[in-house]
């Protein structure tokens, strides 16, 4: 597929995605949504790849939805917002928490809105210290979208993450990794190295466990003691059948590093 409005390649095991309508602070269109799920598809269907990263071109991560979209003025209609989030936004958000390989954001600018939510669909989220996160929704009527309502109180608990939502405050990346909502908040000038040391230690290790590890951490809300024990049970039956649990051990025991595969 021909990319226009996202740039994706793949190198050494690592899918670097980048959102790439930098004179639009790269706000999602239609059109930029199509071009995510191709990507995304390779990602989930390519097994030598062990990573993606997401970032943005520019001076932003991505500013949200472009509300200049044709998808979003229909004429002198008023837009089925519902059906752009069912149609976009929800199937984004699933295709990364279902994902087949661990994910990490690289915020370089402003995360606003869908794009913030993005971002926290990510396993690892890394930012630039000039970096800020935002849910302006309220400022239009609307509501946080995305898994925006669900990232913020699993992250930051309910007080702030209502907080963020209502008010449509701007929190700087270096207060998001006190608060828990990142992982991380690195000077500017140390963002991309500081991502491509993760992402290169990443796609070393044993992938299949790393992506259990995020289906099993975002059930366990809905889950009691019992059902989260079964959980991990499964998951270890699972992931002790592999390759990679056999030489993790036999590297263990021989006092060396393990050669993981991803199998």
């Amino acid at each position: 597929m021909t990319y226009q409005n996202i740039r994706f390649d793949v190198q050494d095991g690592v899918a670097r995605l980048t959102l790439s309508r930098p004179d639009k602070l790269n706000s999602f269109t239609g059109a930029m949504h199509t071009e995510l799920r191709a990507a995304l598809d390779t990602v989930q269907h390519n097994t030598a790849i062990r990573v993606l990263v997401i970032t943005g071109a520019g001076r932003a991560f991505c500013a949200g939805q472009d509300l200049a979209d044709p998808e979003m003025t229909v004429g002198h209609l008023q837009p089925d917002i519902g059906a752009v989030v069912e149609q976009h936004y929800r199937p984004l958000i699933l295709a990364l928490q279902n994902l087949r390989v661990p994910t990490v954001a690289a915020v370089n600018g402003v995360a606003a809105g869908a794009g913030c939510s993005l971002a926290l669909a990510c396993d690892l989220v890394i930012a630039a210290k000039s970096a800020t996160f935002l849910q302006a929704f309220s400022k239009i009527g609307l509501i946080p979208d995305t898994g925006g309502t669900w990232f913020l109180p699993q992250r930051v608990g309910m007080a702030r993450a209502m907080g963020l939502a209502m008010l449509a405050d701007k929190l700087p990346a270096e207060k998001a990794e006190a608060w828990g909502l990142i992982w991380q908040a690195v000077d500017d000038a140390e963002l991309t190295a500081t991502v491509d040391k993760l992402a290169a230690q990443l796609a070393q290790m044993p992938t299949r466990a790393l992506v259990a590890t995020r289906l099993a951490m975002h059930a366990a809300p809905n889950h009691t003691l019992e059902q989260q024990l079964n959980m991990e049970a499964g998951f270890m039956r699972e992931l002790g059948w592999r390759d990679d649990f056999k030489e993790g051990v036999a590297a263990f025991q021989q006092k060396r590093a393990p050669k993981f595969t991803g199998n």
